[in-house]
């Protein structure tokens, strides 16, 4: 029996086709008629005015940071409850990254405490916010904190393609935004992400410093040290045709979520990620805490790796991290209460509804062998 694993890429025949037609026009170097279409198409659905189409996310994050002046011992806040790359950048300029504790309502960051570390923090160079598991963050709140105390606000919509905040899409609010199209997300471009922002020259920087900081000569000049971060072609036209099918993709990941939901309902043990918004998510991973903690939680992935299916704690607080030993974490508790509690579980929109239908029976088997143990 097949592996089932915890969001692989869906690639159809549709993608089949358009990469093939990309590699037929022979644009297959860097810069071409189908990268400019992506950045387009993305920019437009989100409603922003430039898009700049990159190797990753890190490298967007990386490039907007820079556009923003980080540079050493500068202090830039970003959640603790996140993967190490929403952090990593800010370390690449010489930055020291201040750690932000989730709230429970959508474990996102928490307006609250991002308002005390800005009050006893005046230095502070910018704000990342992440949507976590592709549900947005509170960003009212905390928008009108960043306005409030004049720190530029850098929104991670890594995980958070299609998913929505009172109407505004995810990537649309922030003053610089990025979305991640690597293997593991809702849209792949094998690797790949976007840089966004209403301002053309904060994008036209980003896009200058991603192409090895070339001057506009006819020979090779450089007077900045840049980047190879820019997208090739072809893999534009395989996000291309990926983007398009986003809605299904939204679709599948929802139903996996509400056939788990459906069946965990009955259990004490286990509790699904509190979604209050639900056409909002896109449902990028369905994640559960466990009523057992981390010995229920390694217990269930035990069970399920022995039957070949993936499935993981979710992120590791970044304040717990031995990288990030010493940076300052405004609380911590809940993240690390979630971290011990919670479970990531196969998502992936082409999971059929007979392993999705393993996946649960494994899990409530595990469940059930608790007072056995």
């Amino acid at each position: 029996m097949a592996r089932i694993y915890l969001s692989p890429p869906e690639i159809t025949a549709q993608d089949h086709a358009s990469v093939e037609a990309v590699l037929a026009s022979n644009w297959v170097a860097p810069v071409g008629p189908h990268l400019t279409e992506f950045e387009a198409a993305v920019a437009s659905s989100i409603g922003v005015g430039h898009a700049l189409a990159l190797t990753s996310g890190t490298a967007a994050l990386h490039l907007a940071l820079q556009v923003l002046g980080v540079g050493p011992g500068d202090e830039v806040i970003c959640p603790t409850m996140t993967f190490a790359a929403s952090a990593n950048p800010i370390c690449y300029l010489g930055a020291k990254p201040v750690f932000i504790d989730s709230e429970p309502r959508t474990w996102n960051m928490d307006p609250d405490l991002l308002e005390q570390a800005l009050r006893e923090r005046p230095g502070i160079k910018a704000v990342i916010v992440v949507h976590l598991y592709g549900q947005c963050a509170e960003m009212d709140r905390i928008i009108a904190l960043c306005r409030k105390f004049d720190k530029p606000l850098v929104e991670d919509a890594a995980e958070a393609l299609g998913a929505r905040y009172q109407g505004r899409p995810a990537g649309s609010m922030g003053d610089l935004a990025f979305f991640s199209f690597n293997g593991n997300k809702i849209i792949t471009t094998s690797g790949g992400g976007m840089l966004l922002s209403q301002r053309a020259d904060w994008v036209g920087r980003a896009r200058y410093l991603s192409a090895q900081a070339r001057e506009p000569v006819l020979h090779y000049e450089h007077k900045e040290i840049g980047y190879n971060y820019r997208m090739s072609n072809v893999l534009a036209g395989l996000g291309l045709s990926q983007f398009a099918d986003l809605g299904r993709r939204i679709a599948a990941k929802r139903r996996h979520f509400e056939a788990y939901a459906a069946a965990f309902e009955a259990s004490d043990d286990i509790e699904m990620m509190p979604v209050p918004h639900v056409d909002d998510a896109n449902y990028w991973l369905t994640c559960v805490t466990l009523s057992g903690g981390e010995a229920m939680r390694d217990r269930v992935i035990a069970a399920l790796e022995a039957a070949d299916i993936e499935v993981r704690p979710i992120w590791k607080p970044l304040h717990l991290q031995p990288v990030f030993r010493g940076c300052c974490c405004y609380g911590g508790g809940v993240a690390e209460a979630l971290f011990e509690q919670g479970l990531c579980l196969p998502s992936g929109s082409g999971m059929s509804d007979e392993s999705r239908g393993r996946v649960i029976d494994l899990v409530m088997t595990a469940l059930s062998q608790r007072g056995a143990q």
